[in-house]
């Protein structure tokens, strides 16, 4: 009986022992088995356009201000819409202060010619007569500030895009008025520092706005901002874009597309690549005979479907572009007929 026993428990350990055997081998199948489709890291040209958002702004603008304070407004010569030009007088100013000035400035120099003679025959000191000079300068710039005042100019041409005061009224702290030159008009880019040598001044840079679908504008860098702005890697870029048509306004939402050339990449399909959870990294499967290895990768430019590779994959390697998930580094493969 005892003898049985045995038989039996021996039996059942050999079956445990075929069934674990069978288990292991079955897992090393199954990892053996993970099918995957393959794609080949191209070599191809890519070429550089870097499109950047901003709001069209005037070429120049100015606010049309006197010098003093405290005088009135006699006439406003234009309004809002108004076309102007450079020296165009635009407003004048009440000239009864100008008048009372000049009337002290007769006082004042009068007095000063008096005691040229006098200081000529020894009746007052040099510094007397320099005092009576001084006043006679004093009163005659204020006199000068208030005739120059007395007409307000327009320094640019352009538009009047706002007025502030009417006709009579006092002069305070707002400009008289506004004036924006929009005939030609400008866009302001911040652009990698990565591109610092590729941008030229007078390059062409395509302009489009949303309230012309299809249209471009097209613009030329007029000015590159020579230092960089630490915090953001990036310089600033002008753009004069040609208005004469009217089309565009200063204040639109504009998009600035920039031609950098073009240098060889390698491609791969943009379902090849993977991100770390919780990081910036991004990784793809690289297939090496029946198995896989992982190789972190630094993406560049997307075009269509597929993307830059600027670093981990060379052209000519073979990645996996499916059943990802079921990957890891060092997995066996069996790659699809694609």
């Amino acid at each position: 009986m005892k003898r049985s026993l045995v038989l039996i428990m021996a039996a059942a350990a050999m079956v445990a022992c075929n069934s674990k055997s069978k288990s292991e081998q079955t897992a090393e199948d199954v990892q053996k088995s993970v099918l995957t489709k393959s794609t080949t890291a191209e070599e191809a040209t890519v070429y550089l356009t870097e499109t950047y958002t901003s709001e069209i702004e005037p070429y120049k603008e100015n606010d049309i201000t006197p010098a003093a304070s405290g005088l009135h407004i006699e006439r406003i010569l234009v309004d809002v819409g108004d076309k102007v030009t450079a020296n165009q007088v635009v407003a004048t100013l009440d000239k009864t202060t100008l008048r009372q000035q000049e009337a002290q400035l007769s006082i004042v120099e009068d007095t000063y010619n008096r005691m040229k003679p006098v200081f000529e025959a020894g009746g007052i000191s040099e510094q007397q007569l320099v005092q009576y000079e001084n006043q006679y300068n004093m009163q005659k710039e204020v006199v000068d500030n208030l005739r120059r005042n007395s007409e307000i100019r327009t320094p640019i041409s352009g538009v009047v895009t706002a007025r502030n005061f009417e006709s009579g009224d006092l002069f305070a702290s707002q400009p008289i008025l506004h004036i924006m030159q929009i005939d030609k008009l400008k866009v302001m880019a911040n652009i990698s520092e990565q591109y610092f040598p590729n941008v030229k001044v007078g390059m062409p840079v395509d302009i489009a706005v949303d309230i012309y679908p299809g249209e471009v504008f097209e613009g030329r860098v007029s000015l590159i901002y020579p230092a960089l702005d630490t915090a953001t890697r990036t310089f600033k870029v002008e753009i004069t874009v040609p208005n004469t048509q009217n089309k565009l306004r200063p204040g639109m939402y504009a998009r600035a597309t920039f031609n950098m050339g073009s240098k060889q990449g390698v491609m791969i399909p943009d379902i090849a690549i993977l991100k770390q959870q919780g990081s910036n990294e991004h990784y793809v499967y690289v297939i090496q005979g029946d198995s896989v290895v992982r190789r972190s990768v630094q993406m560049g430019r997307q075009v269509e479907d597929r993307i830059d590779i600027l670093s981990g994959v060379s052209a000519g390697e073979v990645v996996a572009t499916t059943a990802l998930t079921k990957l890891s580094d060092g997995a066996k493969i069996e790659l699809k007929n694609n």
